[in-house]
């Protein structure tokens, strides 16, 4: 089972958005995908509530049970465990931080969230946790200067992942639709993003999961 957590200390870096499109792009390859709602905005838990298609569970945990949580999902055949945390330092990032095999920390292409992204990485560092950047709600421009400085930023701090996400409407309107974008326009641009995102996800964690067992 895959344990993925979009974590970082600066609200407003589209965590919900991407993990919503991620859970259904992951449940269209074949994926029993449970995603973990940790967040006190609930973001998708509504996202839940407005949506048709019942292929992806969607719960919440405290953070004292999310470790037996999932050790029960594994048992039951889950495959997939997206966990969407608060934007804040907290007990629920925390708690996702110990249990995910990748923490995912997205970033817009900002001098503010690359401070709190380093602010994140040092956390994981420290838990010795495996991380990655992505950076998210980029210029549709891909190659502007800013998300060049942004990207180079973020390498430097670790791996980035692939593809960039890009600033389009379709993310915000496939979230109000309960959707991901890959149902809502299955050929655009961003459904292309979020099916890339997720084969380079499966590339890095593999099969094992050494580090949650560790934990």
């Amino acid at each position: 089972m895959r344990i993925i957590a979009l974590v970082t200390q600066k609200g407003g870096s589209g965590k919900s958005t991407i993990a919503s499109s991620l859970a259904v792009a992951a449940a269209e390859t074949g994926e029993t995908v449970i995603v973990v709602d940790m967040d006190p905005q609930a973001s998708l838990t509504r996202w839940a509530k407005v949506r048709e298609e019942k292929n992806i569970g969607v719960t919440t945990f405290t953070p004292g049970k999310l470790a037996s949580a999932v050790a029960a999902m594994e048992k039951a055949g889950v495959t997939t465990v997206i966990i969407d945390t608060p934007g804040t330092d907290s007990p629920a990032s925390q708690a996702a931080m110990k249990v995910a095999d990748i923490c995912i920390i997205p970033a817009r292409p900002n001098v503010f969230d690359l401070w709190a992204s380093e602010s994140t990485r040092k956390q994981l560092r420290a838990l010795r946790r495996e991380y990655a950047f992505l950076l998210n709600q980029c210029p549709p421009a891909q190659q502007s200067a800013r998300v060049e400085q942004g990207a180079k930023a973020l390498e430097a701090m670790g791996g980035l992942l692939n593809p960039m996400i890009a600033s389009r409407v379709d993310y915000q309107e496939a979230s109000r639709l309960g959707l991901g974008v890959t149902e809502l326009h299955p050929s655009s641009e961003a459904a292309e993003e979020i099916r890339k995102l997720w084969s380079s996800l499966k590339r890095r964690i593999g099969k094992s999961t050494p580090a949650r067992r560790a934990a």
